[in-house]
């Protein structure tokens, strides 16, 4: 029942050395944040990134209680409802059922044996719904509630809206997925089970741990960045400012998987973090179309100069190549590390 033939993958050994040094470059990142917070929490120093270091029991509960309800009981929700569609949409048995949820390094996991025996576009569908249906609440909330922050208070903060205010919830939070990153749990199924492909293969945790590690460095990298334009932009393009670099990649990353998924055909191979690295040309133009409706409304509802449709065209185009053509796992960040210098390039141009 496959409907393509699969990309040839590496070697099932060198696939479990690739799981291993993404956890272990993981492991190092969070470990120097650790260090960092300690030091910070020792010598009361201060931090150009991070103004509340400090941590009390009101800010433990409340980072364990984010992760709890976003990544732990929201991860069941669409737990739930990713089993469900494997079983009655993919139609697969309650054992392969196990295996797509479990961490695959026990050398048995194929996806070929998979694609041999249901539908490779039903399997992507349902891996689509539980990558965005988790996806969903945390950052559509994300985006919209610092959106409007943005948009009533201009002056605040535009630099590190990108970054958590203190640095216990990163450390702490990194520590989690990293904690669970080799268990087959149920635990670990609903923190890793939504977002991990099972096109991926045995690369889908390393996929996922890549992603979330990068949006961390993309926050450190938005804080010099963020500073820049906020000295050039006016404080009512804050906000627009904001979206055009954040929201408009969650706007066309989402589309470009959601259309590719259920209309394209998986022909365009790239290179990246999984067992099968394909993408398709419906998927492609959804990136750009949806990149630039979203940009263009943003444009017409803060009234804003002729020049921003120009910029809006622009992002538009680099959000869909750099979907394109980042190595999978890696396209979050370089869009919108792309997004942010671009923006600052237009900046420095027009002001």
């Amino acid at each position: 029942m496959a409907e393509a033939v699969l990309t040839p993958v590496a070697a099932p050994d060198e696939r479990r050395r690739t799981v291993d040094r993404v956890f272990r470059g993981a492991l190092v990142f969070n470990a120097a944040l650790t260090a960092y917070w300690l030091f910070l929490l020792a010598t009361g120093g201060s931090s150009a990134f991070f103004k509340d270091y400090r941590a009390d029991l009101k800010q433990i509960g409340g980072v364990l209680g984010f992760f709890l309800f976003f990544h732990v009981a929201w991860g069941f929700v669409w737990l739930g409802v990713k089993t469900l569609l494997l079983a009655y949409f993919v139609g697969m048995t309650k054992e392969d059922r196990r295996r797509a949820f479990s961490s695959r390094l026990d050398g048995r996991f194929d996806v070929a044996d998979f694609t041999a025996r249901y539908s490779e576009r039903r399997i992507r569908i349902a891996d689509m719904v539980g990558r965005r249906g988790r996806f969903f609440m945390m950052g559509l909330t994300g985006f919209f509630a610092l959106y409007v922050n943005l948009a009533s208070q201009p002056e605040a903060r535009f630099a590190t809206g990108f970054l958590a205010d203190n640095l216990f919830d990163a450390v702490v939070v990194c520590w989690l997925f990293l904690g669970l990153y080799y268990f087959d749990g149920v635990l670990a199924a609903a923190v890793y089970g939504p977002q991990s492909r099972l096109m991926d293969g045995v690369l889908a945790r390393a996929n996922c741990l890549l992603i979330s590690t990068l949006w961390a460095t993309f926050k450190f990298v938005m804080v010099p960045l963020g500073t820049r334009m906020a000295a050039i932009y006016p404080p009512r393009e804050f906000a627009p400012l904001y979206a055009f670099i954040w929201g408009s990649y969650i706007v066309s990353d989402a589309f470009s998987e959601i259309v590719g998924s259920l209309f394209g055909k998986q022909k365009l191979r790239v290179w990246g973090m999984g067992d099968v690295n394909r993408k398709s040309v419906a998927g492609t133009v959804a990136c750009f179309v949806s990149s630039l409706l979203f940009c263009l409304w943003i444009v017409s509802a803060n009234g804003l100069a002729a020049p921003w449709i120009a910029l809006a065209v622009i992002i538009s185009v680099s959000n869909t190549v750099f979907e394109l053509f980042s190595p999978r796992g890696t396209d979050d960040f370089t869009m919108t590390v792309a997004n942010a210098l671009i923006c600052w390039a237009f900046g420095a141009w027009m002001y």
